[in-house]
């Protein structure tokens, strides 16, 4: 299992009841958007709190180890992970 996996799967299984919660919500966000936007927007800022908090740890780990022009590579596996489990994420904020 590869680093940037690692951090996703200790991410989820932390997070489990929130990440749980979010993909109903996601799931039903993906069918009726513009029913589901509000709550989507609100639960997914909790989301991303995580996801953010989780990839600079992730990039931060590899900055110091003396690694840093790989960060960003790691963070975009990261979120091609993140995108993998929740295609909708980029929605969140939406208006």
């Amino acid at each position: 299992m590869t680093k940037y996996q690692k951090y996703f799967q200790e991410m989820l299984s932390q997070n489990k009841e929130v990440f749980d919660s979010f993909k109903i919500l996601h799931d039903a966000y993906a069918v009726e958007p513009e029913k589901w936007q509000k709550k989507f927007n609100e639960e997914g800022e909790k989301v991303m709190e995580i996801i953010r908090r989780y990839e600079k740890m992730l990039c931060n780990n590899s900055d110091s180890s003396g690694y840093s022009k790989f960060s960003s590579k790691l963070a975009d596996k990261f979120w091609e992970a993140v995108r993998n489990q929740f295609p909708k994420i980029d929605f969140v904020g939406l208006q």
